[in-house]
């Protein structure tokens, strides 16, 4: 099982390059990071985890800017996305970002995705909170044309685009790997349905061995092959239970949550968890 690191990359934390260059030293297989555009004042939408929102949620980077500045620095750390917001983002223009990160990375880059929570931002995009998940459907198929397709084209309800050429082509064939955020059954169904990969959070009530086995079940009830599909588990609690527990399960990746802090308080818990990584 591999090991990699989730953080909300913000214009306070440790800089991503350094960040990057350290876990690939260390050994740690992959980077994440998640996306906000923006988060409205309103605050219309409670936080999901309760109390009040969190201040990196408000100062991060954008992610393909960022993830970006991490390949440069590295030459086998894979970086991804958790997650992409899809729904808010133009899928054409999103599409054309993935490649040519994953062309400039030699084929390191995995797409995290989901719908998203904050319906005040999401709004500000013109995207409807009960209609995200079908136009993220769309954009993930738009998308898949795109970068497979000599002549690309798209007819929904959410995107519309006739034939096309669409370059440069992604290096990882047929797309980089394609992971969907969240753990309800309705996430399973889209998981088998368009996607490469589960990516739930490991927080709470996450039991390795039962999620795996609901993602069997919903597989096996709509004729997907569970070979086709990995399992990444972000917000991993960094401990030898959890990671063995992990492994006997058969997830493939777990990512321990980093806070958005400075170097020296990052780089001490990088060494706090390396002995995880054997």
């Amino acid at each position: 099982m591999d090991i990699g690191v989730f953080i909300f990359d913000t214009d306070y934390s440790i800089n991503i390059s350094e960040l990057a260059r350290e876990l690939e030293e260390r050994g740690y297989e992959s980077l994440f990071v998640p996306e906000h555009t923006h988060i409205p004042t309103s605050r219309r939408s409670p936080f999901p985890g309760g109390g009040e929102l969190p201040k990196q949620y408000s100062h991060t980077l954008d992610p393909f800017v960022s993830l970006g500045f991490a390949a440069a620095s590295t030459k086998n750390l894979k970086i991804g996305t958790g997650i992409c917001l899809l729904p808010q983002r133009d899928p054409i223009v999103t599409a054309k970002s993935i490649a040519s990160l994953d062309l400039m990375s030699k084929g390191r880059f995995v797409l995290g995705l989901g719908g998203g929570w904050n319906v005040d931002e999401m709004e500000n995009h013109g995207v409807t909170y009960k209609t995200r998940f079908a136009m993220m459907k769309e954009h993930v198929l738009a998308m898949k044309s795109l970068w497979v397709d000599e002549e690309a084209e798209f007819h929904g309800e959410y995107i519309n685009f006739d034939k096309s050429w669409a370059y440069p082509k992604p290096v990882q064939k047929p797309y980089p790997p394609i992971l969907m955020g969240g753990e309800t059954n309705y996430t399973l169904k889209r998981v088998v349905d368009y996607c490469d990969g589960w990516f739930p959070r490991g927080r709470g009530g996450f039991n390795a061995g039962e999620s795996m086995q609901r993602l069997k079940n919903m597989a096996a009830e709509n004729g997907r092959d569970m070979n086709t599909l990995s399992v990444s588990v972000f917000g991993a609690p960094p401990n030898e239970e959890t990671i063995n527990s992990y492994k006997k399960a058969g997830i493939d990746r777990a990512l321990f949550a980093l806070p958005s802090e400075n170097r020296d308080h990052i780089l001490k818990l990088l060494d706090t968890y390396q002995y995880l990584l054997k």
